[in-house]
């Protein structure tokens, strides 16, 4: 009787500290796209309106074409801070042959001249396809300029990333789907410069707590973890605001200062300028 009460103690405490943290924890969306699509059903204002309602105040964005990144970044203001990266996409199908089209490369170049920009993806690149002389083109190019890459990719293609330049700053995007906490670590020791972004982490929780290999991972690595919405397609967006009060949820049950530095904190310390 004693354990089921206690028990109960600690679902009503879990509970009561996951609606704090919902009522007050602001968050960077580090995975936003504003795509070609969704900006007739989802204009800009709806957009807004969107992250004010979630309590976003800051998003990384990247879109396909770029323009729907070229508005998001004209509609900044004192409550939304607005963090371009330059997609290498003009048409969907560009995810499967970007890292071996010239002009894609090209397309890079005329974006970044537009001075706003801080990284280049999300891009797709798996296995050795990373080894194309293209991608590594783009790899010095965004060190050079001092980008971050943005990468949608398996293991093998961030070692070979990291292989082209050292100096390159990744965003893993989705920690790489499937990738264990266990290899995660040693990714994260292994390459100073990279960072994993959560979305799509549904085993980060088993019905609705964190998994103790994840939660061990964000403590010791507090400052290596970003989450983000990928509103690849519409329905994304149809979900916003029950994804990004996901993320509330367990960031709740971990050190405050851990969940800040998860919710937005590490965001200003790679993109603030």
């Amino acid at each position: 009787m004693k354990t089921k009460i206690s028990l109960l103690l600690f679902t009503l405490f879990a509970a009561a500290c996951t609606g704090r943290a919902s009522d007050t924890i602001p968050l960077f969306d580090a995975h936003l796209h504003y795509n070609a699509e969704a900006r007739g059903p989802y204009p800009l204002d709806h957009v807004l309106d969107l992250f004010r309602k979630s309590r976003v105040t800051g998003i990384l964005a990247n879109s396909r074409p770029n323009e729907g990144t070229h508005a998001l970044y004209g509609a900044r203001s004192r409550d939304l801070w607005v963090v371009p990266f330059i997609r290498p996409y003009i048409v969907q199908p560009d995810r499967y042959t970007w890292f071996n089209n010239p002009k894609i490369f090209e397309l890079i170049e005329a974006e970044e001249k537009r001075g706003y920009f801080q990284g280049i993806g999300e891009f797709h690149l798996f296995g050795d396809d990373a080894r194309s002389p293209w991608v590594k083109k783009t790899v010095d190019f965004a060190v050079s300029k001092g980008l971050y890459l943005h990468a949608h990719s398996d293991e093998k293609a961030v070692d070979i990333l990291f292989e082209h330049n050292p100096k390159s700053k990744i965003i893993w995007a989705h920690t790489g789907f499937t990738t264990e906490p266990e290899i995660i670590e040693t990714y994260l020791n292994k390459y100073p410069n990279l960072w994993c972004e959560l979305s799509y982490r549904y085993d980060v929780t088993q019905e609705g707590m964190i998994k103790p290999s994840w939660k061990k991972l964000f403590e010791k690595y507090p400052g290596r973890f970003v989450v983000g919405s990928d509103t690849w397609i519409n329905d994304r967006w149809g979900q916003y605001l029950e994804i990004m009060d996901g993320y509330r949820h367990w960031l709740a049950q971990l050190s405050r200062d851990t969940a800040e530095k998860i919710a937005w904190r590490n965001a200003e310390s790679l993109f603030r300028r």
